[in-house]
């Protein structure tokens, strides 16, 4: 205990090359923190989707250029569904159309995705869809000129400089639609900005319109995986086409994720190498601090060896003195970390990106101090051996 308040006594001693030494670390810890919570907050996210939609999920869709439904050359048929439907292992099938749309709300003209649903599977595809009525209701089969829109049309200055109601009615493709419900927030500007009607309303708006793409439903008991594969091969064959050469690709809802994780993954991992040099920088900042320290305390060193000091003793009170710079800035920068994630999360929240939101487990907080003090400890380990190894009588000469 007397030798750790010996070592603090001395970092409050040496206030201005503590603080510096402590605001690198600091930084690099902040960064680290920040960028962690983000992932392992996106990541999160990605595991609750999962749980929300389910592992039974699969898509069939076109290959094409760009999102389904901007290219009228590339499309999933309604033959290709019925088809889908009757493969061994579905338990459920529905095509969605998506196609993009002009929409005016008073002389105010965007350009959104429009999607049509078959409402007498309102269930199965607003589960797939991860769509859930927030506000008013959903669409009926029957309905005509009506319309769900997503949450962003709710908000002043989203979409329109005036925030939708219940009741108001949009031009789409100039023809005009009442709002019947909102549809909660998904978390991202594009999907919040969609438009849901039904087949019956679609089949005005677009005549003669084909499936962007398909969502499809395992039966309990069958691998979302293995009948993917099942798809694939017996829907190359309905359409004559060669193994390799299919104008459609099958996909699982945990393929999709797992490709949006790996991506996620990717890019934290970028950032956090180049957080990391900021943790370099900082731990030659303790070095040359404690280096330093060394030099200064030289005389110092020769007293404590000329009464008894151990080398082991020498050794302990540089490397704790490193380790408490170290885990002086630790602590700082998982605060400063919690602040500057917060503050990023509210700006993400604020332009559409809720599902952009850092999360700050224990075991994140715990890691990063315990990170930081190991920093220090390992930075201060080689001038400490310098003063460990110093010859008494030298040192008492060193002027």
């Amino acid at each position: 205990m007397s030798t750790v308040l010996y070592s603090l006594r001395h970092v409050v001693h040496r206030k201005m090359r503590s603080w510096l030494t402590i605001v690198s670390v600091l930084v690099g810890i902040a960064a680290i923190f920040t960028l962690l919570s983000f992932g392992i907050g996106i990541q999160a996210y990605v595991e609750q989707i999962a749980e929300d939609a389910g592992a039974d999920k699969l898509f069939v869709m076109a290959k094409g250029i760009g999102a389904p439904g901007t290219d009228g050359n590339f499309f999933v048929s309604e033959s290709d569904v019925d088809f889908i439907r009757k493969v061994n292992g579905v338990k459920e099938a529905s095509g969605i159309y998506i196609k993009a749309g002009e929409i005016e709300f008073k002389k105010q003209k965007k350009q959104n995705f429009v999607l049509g649903l078959d409402m007498s599977k309102q269930q199965f595809v607003e589960g797939a869809l991860l769509v859930e009525i927030e506000k008013g209701r959903s669409l009926k089969k029957t309905d005509l000129d009506k319309i769900v829109l997503g949450y962003n049309y709710q908000i002043e200055d989203k979409i329109f400089s005036r925030g939708l109601d219940i009741g108001d009615k949009i031009t789409i493709n100039g023809k005009p639609m009442a709002i019947v419900g909102f549809f909660k927030e998904v978390g991202n500007p594009s999907d919040d900005a969609n438009i849901y009607v039904n087949y019956k309303t679609i089949d005005a708006l677009f005549p003669g319109s084909t499936f962007g793409y398909a969502v499809v439903q395992a039966d309990k008991g069958v691998a979302a995986d293995e009948l993917a594969l099942r798809i694939q091969d017996k829907l190359r064959r309905f359409k004559n086409q060669e193994e390799g050469k299919e104008d459609f690709f099958v996909q699982t809802f945990a393929d999709i994720l797992a490709t949006f994780g790996t991506v996620i993954v990717v890019i934290n991992g970028v950032l956090v190498l180049i957080a990391l040099i900021s943790v370099a920088v900082a731990s030659v900042n303790i070095m040359n601090t404690m280096y330093t320290a060394v030099l200064e305390r030289t005389k110092e060193i020769g007293v404590m060896k000329a009464i008894g000091a151990q080398n082991h003793s020498i050794l302990s009170i540089f490397v704790i003195e490193a380790g408490l710079l170290s885990s002086i800035g630790g602590v700082l920068g998982v605060v400063f970390g919690f602040i500057f994630a917060s503050i990023g999360g509210a700006i993400a929240a604020a332009s559409g990106f809720s599902s952009l939101q850092p999360a700050f487990p224990a075991v994140l907080v715990i890691g990063c101090i315990l990170f930081s003090f190991i920093l220090g400890v390992v930075a201060g380990l080689l001038p400490a051996r310098q003063a460990a190894k110093l010859n008494a009588v030298d040192a008492l000469r060193y002027e």
